[in-house]
């Protein structure tokens, strides 16, 4: 068997009990592996309308066929579970250097079931698997926890996952971190694997991979790799990794500003790619088998001493990952905050703690929005939330993870906040989950990018910016649902195979890596056929979540995207015509008016017997 190791890791936290099974050969080929394969395993064994925080819900760790190969940035693996934050599928991707550990040990997938009476870590040395005691890590910190499990261990090459005390603390959009700084990072998959009173993963593997060709095989790479080396995206993303983006989004009036009052930030250019190499930033940072290094390692310096809400060692810090664009944004522009060491130090505390920083960010900025209009006043919080406060936004970075305050009120994410205080429309999100850093009446196509994607508002299912600002007319709905339906199932595609999406964008297309795919699995997968699992897989996640209680009426905007039109920018006068895309999308889908899959999709993806 090539690509995959044809076993998964099934581990029972109530019972302590685990056991190795063999991973039905059909459903390999019918889902290539990562993320597909793992939605297969959840549609088949998991009650979608189960609570999320309760022992029935399954966490699934899954890597791809091309995971922990030499395929330029095959580093990834896929978390699926029901999420905490959104109620629905979610799928949450991760990098660096876990993913491949976890197939090096002999495992294609990891599920985990039940709820740890106790705080414990899981640890697991090829077949060697153990519950043990966290006792000695609960209530620690994601850097703190890595360090001493490879310190308690000793086993050189260890690779650590792990929650922080947001996921502890059931944080509603906490993550699960490896390797410190990467983050299997929306949804609250953080959440999950902190109610079921789960610390860590600490995997270490001393297996490889087997490729069913290996001539094949080194030739589709050798052929990858060669497209990528000059390649201008691959340049851009090393040289100014994916804050350059802020450029883009500003120039058209689609960087969302202040919880997404205006399109464009004043500060724009003190957050960027430039800002970040030229001032802050010590060197690169790659995941294992990357030759894009889109990472940032940036270092405070003279700066070191900024924004210490208390005096734990953590606040001391002066060095760290990041802030990569989305996290520039979050905790930028959308708060209103221009400075760049207030931002790397909040994007640092939420690695540390855990959470996702779009979250995080788009929750305060909400809050502050609340705050401005005088929803909420001082006698609610501890800090004054004003829209540009530097000292709030790491403040509340940690109240957030601690439940301190009026933490409690954003650990429960910008949609339940803005409920709590009865003005709902703050929430700037769909399906529960707030939107990363594209506004679509700055870019059009984003809209129903985010209406209907399956877990939540997201801008790694179908990336519009791109083709709408050179393409295409970024104002206006033509085109855009037709564009949106194909790059999902693409998208989707990459996640099944375990590469890292970026690579799309640095000269190593779908086209390139189905090959490698082909050639590493033994199966003659072509490039439609590929594409083709990534709908099908689309299609299945969609049915999960109607089977979890989703409809239609899920497949929204909030008011202000839709009514409210910019008073001035490049976007001015817009607002977002979902009304028109949403009808063509389910048509391009083989969905009925009601975005239901019809019994003729259905049976074209093979899907018609689930």
């Amino acid at each position: 068997m090539g690509g995959w190791t044809g076993k998964l890791l099934r581990v029972n936290l109530t019972t302590g009990t685990h056991s190795v099974e063999a991973i039905p050969a059909e459903w390999m080929r019918e889902y290539i592996g990562g993320r597909g394969l793992a939605a297969r395993y959840l549609y088949e064994e998991m009650d979608p309308t189960a609570d999320p925080l309760g022992p029935d819900n399954k966490l699934i760790f899954a890597t791809g066929p091309l995971t922990g190969t030499p395929v330029p940035c095959g580093a990834r693996y896929m978390v699926v579970t029901k999420g905490a934050l959104t109620n629905a599928i979610t799928t949450s991707n991760s990098g660096g250097h876990w993913g491949p550990e976890l197939k090096f040990a002999g495992y294609d997938l990891l599920i985990l079931e039940g709820q740890a009476p106790r705080p414990s870590y899981l640890f697991i040395y090829n077949d060697r698997v153990e519950i043990r005691d966290a006792a000695a890590y609960w209530g620690k910190g994601v850097f703190e926890t890595e360090d001493g499990l490879r310190h308690e261990l000793g086993i050189p090459g260890l690779r650590v996952s792990c929650i922080g005390p947001a996921g502890e603390n059931l944080v509603k959009f906490a993550c699960i971190m490896n390797d410190k700084h990467r983050a299997a990072g929306r949804s609250g998959v953080g959440t999950v694997m902190g109610s079921k009173n789960l610390k860590a993963i600490a995997v270490r593997g001393t297996g490889g991979v087997e490729i069913a060709d290996p001539a094949a095989f080194m030739k589709a790479v050798w052929e990858m790799r060669a497209e990528m080396q000059d390649n201008p995206g691959r340049k851009s993303f090393t040289e100014l990794g994916t804050a350059a983006t802020i450029d883009l989004t500003n120039a058209f009036g689609g960087l969302p500003t202040r919880n997404f009052q205006q399109g464009q930030f004043e500060h724009a250019e003190d957050l960027n790619g430039n800002a970040v190499r030229d001032t802050r930033m010590v060197s690169n940072k790659a995941c294992f088998a990357c030759t894009i290094a889109c990472g940032r390692v940036c270092r405070l310096g003279e700066h070191a001493d900024k924004y210490l809400v208390n005096m734990h060692p953590r606040n001391w810090k002066i060095a760290g990952e990041g802030p990569e664009y989305e996290a520039a944004w979050a905790l930028g522009a959308d708060t209103g905050v221009g400075d760049l060491d207030a931002v790397l130090k909040a994007n640092w505390l939420c690695n540390d703690l855990g959470m996702d920083p779009i979250s995080m960010g788009s929750t305060l900025a909400s809050a502050m929005e609340l705050y401005e209009t005088g929803v909420i006043g001082d006698a609610d919080v501890e800090t004054p939330l004003t829209f540009g406060s530097a000292e709030a936004l790491v403040r509340m970075c940690e109240a957030t993870a601690y439940r301190e305050g009026f933490g409690t009120e954003l650990a429960e994410g910008a949609k339940r906040m803005g409920e709590k205080f009865k003005h709902p429309e703050v929430f700037m999100g769909s399906k529960g989950q707030e939107f990363p850093a594209y506004d679509p009446r700055g870019f059009q196509g984003m809209g129903v990018a985010y209406a209907t994607c399956n877990r939540g508002g997201c801008h790694l299912r179908a990336w519009t910016p791109g083709p709408e600002s050179s393409d295409m007319d970024p104002h206006t709905p033509e085109g855009k649902s037709e564009w949106v339906v194909p790059e999902q199932n693409r998208t989707t595609s990459h996640d099944n195979t375990g590469v890292c999406l970026f690579v799309a964008g640095a000269g190593g297309p779908m086209e390139k890596i189905a090959p490698c795919v082909a050639a590493a699995t033994g199966q003659p997968y072509t490039m439609d056929e590929v594409l083709k699992i990534g709908e099908r897989t689309w299609n299945l996640e969609r049915l999960w979540n109607l089977r979890a209680g989703l409809t239609k009426a899920d497949d929204s905007l909030p008011k202000r995207l839709l009514k409210e039109p910019f008073a001035e920018g490049p976007s001015k006068g817009v607002t977002v015509q979902l009304d028109v895309m949403l009808p063509i999308y389910y048509e391009s889908r083989g969905w009925d008016p009601e975005g239901v899959p019809t019994p003729e999709k259905l049976t074209e993806l093979g899907l018609a017997s689930l």
